[in-house]
This record gives structure tokens, C-alpha cells and sequence, in this order.
């Protein structure tokens, strides 16, 4: 068996039994030849069902509430126990993730952000630093639902100040984050409630806040969609004309020169009588927000995107008005815990955690990573960044690439992820993309995985078996398939004697990592 660590063009040059990208053959087709959904459907199902131990469970975990872990990382949520790492994903400390005074003394364009690339990037370089991995997950879940794109606001600056409001408020009352999307600057001006005028309103916001980020398509009428947008009229951004001449003025400027903030045009809001969702009165904004939060279909609605993120594939959010949920018990498990803890997102996530259907075998591998997630899961395991480096614009890039570029969806319908994020261009994207950055040795996280095997055979020698069990197990006790692993192992005794200690047997183990991270299974969290 042979391996080329070359960056694939079309053939990955990775002849593992079952990978999906053969020479010759189409991505598209799994090894029997149907289609690639139902490969990977096949592989989710298979992987999944082997047995785990506890350190496999705190990993699901981690890979679900986070972006994976290292071994390290591993060892010491092994300490705390299961319940232990949940309590301390909803009670995070400092995230000390590289100082944003840092990254703007060598990176000009990151305080200026005014191209998504560069504002992208202050992100990247948050999630692949951060201590407090779940909260850039919970950041990222929201900002895939309330999809905003800079591509229209120009300003880099609001987008950011958008992602860091998921932050503070994305595990609490869905009440209360609901209040703060329809304050939020970059969510006016994105949809237009600017616009909104009690003599003419602009339906947008109204729209968008029952179909897309609320309620779902089938639980509201047009006729709601008009007392909405009334109830939401005088909601705009302080000194309008001026701010909306500036969302167009790209000059540079420094940073937070364009600062918006939400204000109430009380003589601009229509105080009239308005009937919403079988209920009468004199509403506003927030009123509107109670009657959603207090109706059945908002929990449900929102847990479904709570299952497709942290759960499994669901079916794309097009097909929900006509299709029910995968799993409804677990729906109802989120439902439940939403009323009876005051509309809270974390409790439902924590309802989540703790069951029994999320700790089972089935749930685990049972999603396709999303290209973020792929991107920030690789960087964090080959050991972050230490100091600003042009290689963090890569990795922004690369998210792109693969189809989910930071801070601009590609529409108000954010990214239906599943299937769609894998590709005959996307998979040679996410293989060189992750065969690259475990390839360097020199990165600590790599350094640390080869010190750590050194540290396990002072003999010096290791065995082909072993080398992969311990490979698999320090990137963050990875589970394939065995036929994916006979594969592996094929290589690895291919390569002759492996002595950790030398460059030789260093280059050795990299080509290992570079080998695990290019399979089907590594793609899935």
C-alpha cells in the first residue's frame, strides 16, 4: 500500500479498503455503488455501532459541545466524570483566548473589518484559541439559525459584536435572545426593519422571525406576518440617515469607527390594535416575542435545530413542514425542559447531554462535520496558535472552500449542512485542508502526540498495530471502522521500522495523522 502526502487534485491517493474517493471512481458513489448519501449514512450507522468505553463517551461529548479535544483535554474531563464536564460546559471560566489588542497589532485589516476574510478570521483565531469551546459552538448554532451576512452590512464590526451577543446570550432564555436578535444592529439592517415605517411597514423582520428563526413555515398566517411587523415598527438604529450612508462609505477607518446602536422611534411605531397568533391587543416587540415563545411550535421548532446541531443529521429545514422529526422522543425531551425552565436554550442542551438517547451508541457518529467544525476541530488538535500568523486566513479561507464561509451564509436560510456539506470539491478541500496541518511537526499539538508515543515505548521500537491504536486514541479517541483501520495498519507496516526518537520515525507517525485525518470517519462528529 502506498501514500501520497501530496495535496490531492482529484484523487485523494489514499487507497484505504471503502474510501469514497478511489481513484477512478466518482465521490459520489460508496463502495457497492449507490449513492453517497446512503454511504455515509451506511458508515454512521456501522461506526456507531461498536462499543465505547467512558473516555470514548467524554469525547462524543466534547466533539458535540465543542470542537473535539486533545488527549490532554481528554485525560482531564476524564477526571471530572461525564456529569462533571457538563457542569463545567455551562459554567465555563475565562476563555483567555489570544488577545484581540494582539491579533490587531499585527493583522491592520482585522481591526478594520471590512472584507468577511478579515473579520472571519478575528473568529477563527477566538474558536481555535478559546478555553470555552462550547461557547463559540452555541455561537456558531446561532449564527447558522439567524444567518446574517456582512456581504451586505459592509461593517465587520457588527457582525462581531452580533457573534459575541450568541455568546452572552445563546444558552439562556430564548425569550431574552429574541429581544436582543430584534435590537441587534447588524439584524436590522440585514433584514430591513430600518425600513419598517408604522405608515409603511417592511415585512421582512416580521417574516423571518416566525418562518426562520422561530416558529417553522405552517404555524402562522400572513395575516400574523402584518401585526408582526407592525408590533416591530420604531425599532431601528440611532441617527439613521447618517448610519446608513456610512454602512456604504468603505473607506478605512479604525476600528469601531462605525459603532451602531438600537434605538426606539416611539413616533414611528404603530401603537394601534393588532390581533397575532389568536391574541389581541395593543402590542410592541416584545409582546410579539412572549406570544412566539409561550406557543407550542417555537420549542419544538428550535429543538429540532437543537438536534440537527448537537444530535444527528436531520432532514433539511425545507422538508419539516412535511416530514416529522427523526427522533420525536427527543424532541419532546427538549420541549419539556424549554417550559419548565423558563424558556431556557441550556436547559434544554443540558436535558440533552445528560439522557440516555444522547450517551447511546447510535448517537454517536452520527453527523457529517461541518467544514468550521472540521477546520477549527484539526487547528485545535494540532495545538492553536500561540501568536498571530498569516496561516489563520488559511484556515478562514479554507471554511469557504468547503462551503461555510464565516460571516456569510449563503442565504437568510443560513446552511442546510447533512449531506450537502460533502462534495467531490469539499472532500479534496477538507483532506488537504487536515492532511496539511497535521503534517507539520513542528506544531505543538503534533509535537505533543509524538512525544507522547515516544514517552509510551522508551524501547524505541513500534509495533504497526500499536502505532495506529495510540494514533487514533491521541487524536481524540477517534473510532473507525475496521476495514478503514486494516487500512491503516497496512500502511504503517509498509513503512518499515518506526522509532519515534528519530526524523525518520517522525515523519513516519505524521504520515500516520495524515492517514487518519483523510478518512471517511474523521469527517464525522
Amino acid at each position: 500500500m502506498t501514500l501520497s502526502m501530496n495535496p490531492i487534485e482529484g484523487d485523494t491517493g489514499l487507497k484505504l479498503p471503502g474510501h469514497p474517493l478511489q481513484s477512478g471512481s466518482s465521490p459520489f458513489e460508496s463502495i457497492s455503488g449507490t449513492h453517497l448519501g446512503e454511504a455515509w449514512e451506511k458508515l454512521i450507522l456501522t461506526t456507531a455501532a461498536k462499543s465505547g468505553t467512558d473516555i470514548e463517551l467524554i469525547a462524543h461529548l466534547l466533539r458535540r459541545a465543542g470542537f473535539g479535544a486533545t488527549w490532554e483535554e481528554l485525560q482531564a474531563a476524564a477526571d471530572l466524570g461525564y456529569q462533571g464536564t457538563i457542569d463545567l460546559l455551562f459554567n465555563p471560566g475565562d476563555p483567555e483566548s489570544m488577545p484581540s489588542d494582539i491579533i490587531r497589532r499585527y493583522h491592520p485589516d482585522q481591526s478594520i473589518t471590512q472584507i468577511a476574510p478579515s473579520s472571519g478570521s478575528v473568529w477563527m483565531y477566538r474558536m481555535s484559541t478559546t478555553k470555552t469551546p462550547f461557547e463559540e459552538k452555541i455561537a456558531l448554532f446561532w449564527h447558522r439559525i439567524f444567518a446574517t451576512g456582512q456581504t451586505k452590512l459592509i461593517q465587520g464590526k457588527v457582525m462581531l459584536t452580533q457573534i459575541e451577543m450568541f455568546r452572552q446570550f445563546g444558552l439562556g432564555s430564548f425569550r431574552d435572545l429574541l429581544v436582543q436578535l430584534s435590537q441587534n444592529p447588524a439584524m436590522i439592517l440585514w433584514l430591513d426593519n430600518q425600513d419598517n415605517h408604522k405608515d409603511n411597514i417592511n415585512e421582512n423582520y416580521g417574516r423571518e422571525i416566525l418562518e426562520l428563526f422561530a416558529m417553522g413555515v405552517g404555524n402562522y398566517s400572513e395575516e400574523d406576518i402584518k401585526e408582526c411587523s407592525r408590533a416591530f415598527t420604531g425599532w431601528t438604529i440611532a441617527n439613521m440617515p447618517y448610519m446608513s450612508i456610512k454602512m456604504r462609505n468603505n473607506t478605512l477607518r479604525p476600528y469601531g469607527y462605525v459603532a451602531w446602536q438600537y434605538q426606539f422611534d416611539s413616533d414611528d411605531h404603530d401603537d394601534g390594535e393588532k390581533t397575532f397568533l389568536g391574541e389581541t391587543g395593543n402590542f410592541n416587540g416584545d409582546d410579539i416575542i412572549d406570544i412566539i415563545c409561550k406557543n407550542p411550535a417555537t420549542p419544538r421548532f428550535i429543538a429540532r435545530h437543537l438536534y440537527h446541531h448537537f444530535i444527528a443529521d436531520e432532514l433539511p429545514v425545507p422538508q419539516w413542514p412535511f416530514e416529522g422529526p427523526k427522533d420525536p422522543e427527543a424532541i419532546e425531551l427538549m420541549v419539556d425542559a424549554y417550559f419548565a425552565n423558563d424558556y431556557s436554550i441550556g436547559a434544554m442542551l443540558r436535558a440533552v447531554f445528560e439522557s440516555d438517547m444522547f450517551k447511546s451508541e447510535a448517537t454517536q457518529y452520527a453527523r457529517i462535520k461541518s467544514p468550521v467544525e472540521l477546520v477549527v476541530g484539526t487547528l485545535r488538535l494540532a495545538g492553536g496558535f500561540d501568536w498571530p500568523t498569516a496561516d489563520i486566513f488559511k484556515a478562514t479561507a479554507a471554511c469557504g472552500f468547503m462551503g461555510q464561509a464565516l460571516l456569510a451564509p449563503v442565504s437568510v436560510e443560513g446552511w442546510m449542512g447533512g449531506d450537502d456539506w460533502i462534495s467531490t470539491g469539499s472532500m479534496v478541500q477538507r483532506i488537504n485542508f487536515a492532511s496539511a496541518t497535521v503534517g507539520d511537526p513542528s506544531k505543538k499539538g503534533i509535537k505533543a502526540i509524538i512525544n507522547q508515543i515516544a514517552d509510551r515505548h522508551p524501547g524505541g521500537l513500534v509495533a504497526p498495530e500499536a502505532l495506529v491504536d495510540e494514533c487514533l486514541e491521541l487524536v481524540g479517541a477517534l473510532r473507525v471502522e475496521d476495514d478503514t483501520k486494516d487500512g491503516i495498519v497496512e500502511y504503517a507496516r509498509e513503512q518499515g521500522d518506526i522509532d519515534p526518537r528519530t526524523d525518520d520515525g517522525v515523519g513516519k507517525i505524521v504520515s500516520v495523522l495524515q492517514l487518519i485525518v483523510s478518512t471517511r470517519e474523521y469527517q464525522l462528529v
